[in-house]
C-alpha cells in the first residue's frame, strides 16, 4: 500500500470519525427540544435560548457529516440524463462536477476561515459566540475539498485504466 492509499484511508478514517461525533449532537438537540415542547405546551414555561442552541447544534450535525456524506456519495444525483451516455463521457462529467465542487468548497473553506477568525459577534439571548461556528464551516468545507480530491483521483484513475 502506497503513500497516497495511506493517506486516502486515513482521511476517510477521519471523516467517519467526526461524522460519528457529529451524531451525539443529535442527542441533547432531541432532549432539548422535547423539554422546551412540553415546557411551553405543558407548564406553559419554555426553556430560553432553546432556538439558538438547536441552531448551533444542528449546525454542527451537518457541517460534521458533510464529507462523509461525500465520502459514501448519498448526496442527491440525478442521472436521468447521464445515465445513457457512454461510459468516459460518465467520467468526463464527473471530473468536471468534482472539480466545480472541489472549486466551490475551497472557496468555503477560505472565506470561511477568513470570516471566522475575524469574528467577534455574540448570539442574541445566550451571548454564544459566533467564530466557533464560522471556522467550523471552513474545516467542514475542507475536508470536503479532501474527499473531492480523493473522488477526483479515483475518477482520473479510472478514466486513464479505460483508456489504456
Amino acid at each position: 500500500m502506497g503513500w497516497l492509499e495511506r493517506t486516502k484511508k486515513r482521511i476517510q478514517t477521519f471523516n467517519r470519525f467526526i461524522a460519528g461525533v457529529s451524531g451525539f449532537f443529535l442527542i441533547p438537540l432531541m432532549v432539548i427540544t422535547a423539554v422546551d415542547v412540553v415546557g411551553r405546551d405543558v407548564f406553559n414555561h419554555p426553556i430560553p435560548g432553546t432556538v439558538e442552541l438547536s441552531q448551533y447544534m444542528l449546525a454542527v450535525f451537518i457541517l460534521l457529516g458533510l464529507a462523509y456524506t461525500q465520502q459514501v456519495k448519498a448526496h442527491v444525483a440525478v442521472s436521468l440524463f447521464t445515465s445513457r451516455l457512454s461510459r468516459p463521457v460518465q467520467l468526463g462529467l464527473n471530473i468536471l462536477g468534482t472539480l466545480l465542487c472541489l472549486f466551490i468548497s475551497f472557496i468555503i473553506a477560505w472565506q470561511g476561515w477568513v470570516v471566522g477568525i475575524e469574528e467577534k459577534t455574540v448570539s442574541d439571548m445566550l451571548r454564544v459566540p459566533q467564530y466557533p461556528f464560522r471556522v467550523l464551516v471552513a474545516v467542514a468545507a475542507f475536508m470536503m475539498c479532501l474527499e473531492l480530491l480523493i473522488d477526483l483521483g479515483d475518477s482520473l484513475r479510472r478514466l486513464v485504466g479505460r483508456a489504456s
